[in-house]
């Protein structure tokens, strides 16, 4: 049990001299408050020696509130980390004991078949690459990398997102080779031979990728180039990924004029960083204007981008279940699939972020 009440290092109690001797000064108001200043100081003699009485309690009282003020972050730390731990304990009840059985429990072989699904399984399995991979079972790694295979072979397919794919397979392998070259530092289950093995695997899976070739697709209907200049420009302002604008602009020259565009860039900078943030990063040009294409990929090796899902896991603090909405449901019926027995079951409905997901397992 933490210890949240006053620090025994503290300086102690105020003392005053009177004519019967040095004795203890006690404030009128025990409580701490706005009015903790507030003194009563009528029973003090107006000797000369007390005149730095109030210098004192000056000190002793900004020495108490700051004492407040840190009782009152540790109290709310140790209230968010009761939380979570919380909600540990009342996922266990249906079986998410650790990261891996959460991972194995819930359908991600299926979610990335899911367009709006895909982005949020490839950031997952991203954050685990990187710090959660040992912590998996051996069950749990074997699906893990089953999914990594079926994401691979989807993306060769029909050749969507194979750039975030790339960053994944860079990630993973970069784990892989530190955890291979330090076997015996590091716990690692299952024999070394199998991780040689993935690591192999995930660099053929590489190799592949780059020389992945898209084919121009050729359409005797209505494209992208034949809208009306104005839409294609409110499409490219639709966009939150700076990559894919940059992508997008390299089609067509008319693309590639809209996505210069000063005002795109601008409003881009204002989704993802604060005015405070981009006002330390101020980046003009030649002429005197704000470089705000510039500035974004500036403020983007200082501040974390916000990130947008088209869809996410779900968690019930009614029910304390995770679980994945049905889209099917959701248009149809406006339901999320889950039989919740709360009297407002959207209300209890929390989205869970790929790194919230991966703290929930941490403690």
């Amino acid at each position: 049990m933490p210890f949240l009440g006053q620090d025994w290092r503290s300086p102690g109690w105020s003392w005053i001299k009177t004519e019967d001797g040095w004795k203890r000064f006690e404030y009128l108001n025990h409580k701490l408050g706005d009015n903790i200043n507030e003194l009563t100081l009528e029973e003090l003699d107006n000797d000369k020696e007390n005149i730095y009485v109030g210098d004192v309690c000056e000190v002793a009282a900004k020495k108490r509130k700051k004492d407040f003020f840190n009782n009152n972050t540790k109290s709310q730390f140790f209230s968010n980390l009761c939380q979570m731990r919380t909600v540990c304990l009342l996922l266990q009840r249906h079986g998410y004991c650790t990261l891996g059985e959460a991972f194995n429990r819930l359908d991600f072989s299926s979610a990335i078949q899911d367009m709006r699904r895909f982005n949020y399984v490839i950031k997952l399995l991203q954050l685990i690459a990187k710090s959660q991979l040992t912590s998996l079972s051996g069950a749990a790694q074997k699906n893990y990398f089953n999914v990594l295979e079926k994401i691979v072979r989807k993306v060769l397919d029909d050749h969507h997102n194979p750039r975030l794919i790339k960053a994944l397979l860079n990630d993973l392998s970069s784990t892989l080779c530190i955890l291979i070259r330090e076997v015996g530092k590091c716990v690692l289950i299952g024999n070394i031979n199998i991780w040689v093995c993935r690591l192999e695997t995930i660099l053929n899976w590489q190799q592949q990728l780059n020389n992945l070739q898209i084919p121009k697709q050729v359409s005797n209907g209505m494209t992208l180039s034949d809208l009306p200049l104005h839409m294609q420009n409110n499409i490219l302002f639709k966009f939150s990924d700076a990559c894919d604008i940059i992508s997008l602009g390299r089609t067509t020259p008319t693309l590639h004029m809209l996505s210069e565009d000063r005002q795109l860039w601008k409003k881009l900078c204002q989704f993802h960083f604060t005015e405070k943030q981009f006002c330390r990063h101020l980046i003009l040009s030649e002429k005197g204007h704000v470089d705000w294409k510039l500035m974004f990929f500036t403020l983007q090796k200082y501040y974390p981008v916000k990130e947008q899902y088209g869809d996410t896991l779900q968690f019930c603090r009614h029910c304390s279940i995770l679980f994945w909405n049905d889209r099917h449901l959701a248009l149809i019926f406006k339901d999320s699939g889950h039989p919740c027995t709360a009297n407002d079951p959207d209300s209890c409905l929390t989205p869970v972020s790929p790194q919230h997901f991966i703290d929930l397992f941490k403690f």
